[in-house]
């Protein structure tokens, strides 16, 4: 679904001219892919989609808020915010209240932002979203929407691991020290009866906790034999010659797990439900625009990588990395709970009180006006 902790704010002076343009002419803009226990646009193009035209003209009147502080990362499992944002629908469906961007490469920072009311809003993964919950009492935030499933996978060095049983004995590489991936992994060693110290990752296989952005770089040099990695980071691997040797989703009842979910201060909650609700309209309008344009949708999420990160992923990576990550409404509150229940049998993680942690109260009005069916907050919402 990185740890630098100061978020690089946006807009640029481009996308506060198509912000303005999109308030003032909603008509013609329409409506409308890893983090720590331990420790991480308004378009001027295609304005006649299908999803766009769906949604009608709103009005360019302010909600109860002058902005909305939306924060993410520039990762492809953040697919909602890159494509909601460069496609102009959480601004259509804010009218005149304006956006302010953030971005981030860690989920504890992200954390922060929001304990600081630096952001109101984010995408963000699972691991950082229950660790600031517990930390916070409960105070914190909530869960209101899940965003993405999926696109997580174990890579190795064909020439030294070739089925799973090889991986005994062999180094693997997570992104931090009890991220999303890190839990992964500790809890599949454990699951084939292996031994590993989770704090230093010593035992029969070696976790070396590795920033994603030099994984690469390691695995080249012969310093790590694998990887279990979201994307692109997993495909990235491919492309220096290693092979996928496990899909993280086919270990998941239906082939689904929470990567990235949508959070929400719950000072900011409280004080604007509407600026809040707003902002799911445009989410689940943009995850529905995304299935239905998966090409465009791609090249809208590459091209804001590129203004992000000043480098666009290349076919060869992007094609395989976008194809494994699935949006979703839904939170998929089941598998986040079953992945706290992991942090806390690798002793990562005191064992946590979630009740509360989800309100999808706004999501399910959403989503009702939208046609479609409720989602569950698995016993954990806050009714």
């Amino acid at each position: 679904m990185s740890a630098h902790l100061r978020p690089a704010s946006r807009p640029t002076a481009r996308r506060h001219r198509l912000i303005a343009v999109a308030a003032a002419l909603p008509l013609f803009l329409g409506s409308l892919a890893a983090c720590g226990y331990g420790s991480d646009n308004a378009s001027d193009d295609d304005n006649s989609s299908p999803a766009a035209a769906a949604s009608g003209s709103t009005t360019a009147a302010k909600l109860s808020a002058d902005q909305v502080k939306i924060g993410y990362f520039p990762n492809l499992t953040h697919a909602t915010a890159l494509v909601g944002l460069k496609e102009g629908f959480f601004q259509q469906e804010l009218g005149g209240t304006k956006i302010k961007e953030a971005t981030f490469n860690a989920g504890p920072a992200e954390i922060e932002a929001l304990n600081a009311g630096s952001i109101d809003i984010g995408w963000i993964g699972p691991s950082p979203s229950i660790n600031g919950y517990t930390k916070s009492g409960g105070k914190n935030l909530k869960i209101v929407a899940g965003s993405a499933s999926g696109g997580v996978k174990l890579v190795v060095n064909p020439k030294k691991i070739k089925t799973l049983a090889d991986v005994k004995g062999k180094r693997i590489a997570t992104p931090q020290l009890g991220n999303t991936q890190d839990v992964a992994l500790l809890n599949w060693i454990s699951t084939q009866g292996w031994k590993v110290d989770a704090q230093s990752g010593k035992g029969d296989v070696s976790v070396v906790r590795t920033d994603n952005k030099i994984t690469p770089d390691a695995y080249r040099n012969g310093s790590i034999d694998g990887a279990w990695v979201p994307e692109p980071t997993a495909s990235k691997l491919v492309n220096e010659g290693a092979k996928v040797l496990l899909d993280e989703s086919t270990l998941w009842p239906d082939k689904a797990f929470v990567i990235t979910n949508v959070i929400v201060s719950q000072k900011f909650l409280t004080a604007h439900p509407d600026v809040v609700e707003a902002v799911l309209r445009g989410s689940v309008k943009t995850n529905a625009w995304i299935k239905a344009n998966a090409d465009k949708a791609k090249a809208d999420a590459n091209a804001e990588l590129e203004k992000l990160t000043q480098k666009a992923l290349p076919a060869n990576i992007l094609d395989p990395a976008w194809a494994s990550i699935q949006v979703t409404d839904d939170p998929l509150a089941a598998t986040a709970k079953a992945e706290a229940d992991h942090a806390v049998a690798a002793g990562l993680l005191d064992k946590p009180e979630l009740k509360g942690i989800y309100d999808l109260t706004l999501l399910n009005k959403v989503l009702k006006a939208a046609g479609q069916p409720a989602v569950s907050a698995a016993g954990l919402g806050s009714e």
